[in-house]
């Protein structure tokens, strides 16, 4: 299994539809105004996080359980910018839409720009044969409200092909976030 690089990733999004809307550079503003960069890197892709959000809140005071997982866990929000409460977390859905092949394994990892500011993307799996929006867990681990930008990069991801197919994979078995669209919640 190795790391794949720009050439590789360019490759299977634009002749596979990997990815899409795929991003072919890095873009680090748009005019005048800084962004935190998303696109095509030397060796992943920085995905974006699109405009929709659900905040966590202990407002109903339910139980986190993540085998009956209720939905009053959560506020929903629309906007260009989320406000995540501190020491709390925000769930959202990328930008980008997935087809990963069967010999392919992605995982994503948070970016720097957010770590600094103590906030953290959850490290993932896109597992092969997977395909969907990916719904991504975003830690505000500070003691200060922590704002997200929608439409800019939020978390990395890295590429891994194997020398050979899996036996079972994603879709083989099945997976219950197979083909995701919204913000998804836990699923028993």
């Amino acid at each position: 299994m190795s790391i794949k690089s720009d050439h590789w990733i360019r490759r299977l999004a634009e002749q596979h539809g990997m990815i899409e809307p795929f991003v072919a550079t890095q873009v680090r503003e748009s005019g005048a105004q800084k962004l935190v960069s998303y696109g095509l890197s030397s060796y992943g892709y920085d995905i974006r996080c699109a405009n929709e959000f659900k905040i966590f809140t202990n407002v109903n005071s339910v139980i986190v359980d993540p085998k009956a997982f209720s939905d009053q866990s959560f506020v929903d929000f629309t906007g260009d910018v989320c406000i995540i409460p501190p020491n709390s977390f925000a769930l959202a859905r990328t930008v980008e839409y997935f087809r990963i092949p069967n010999n392919v394994l992605a995982i994503c990892v948070g970016k720097s720009t957010y770590a600094r500011c103590a906030i953290v993307v959850n490290v993932t799996p896109l597992e092969p044969a997977w395909h969907g929006y990916l719904t991504i867990e975003i830690s505000n681990t500070s003691p200060l409200p922590a704002k997200i930008y929608a439409n800019e990069g939020i978390a990395q991801l890295l590429f891994f092909e194997s020398d050979e197919i899996c036996a079972v994979s994603y879709a083989d078995r099945i997976g219950k976030y197979q083909g995701q669209f919204g913000v998804t919640l836990p699923r028993p």
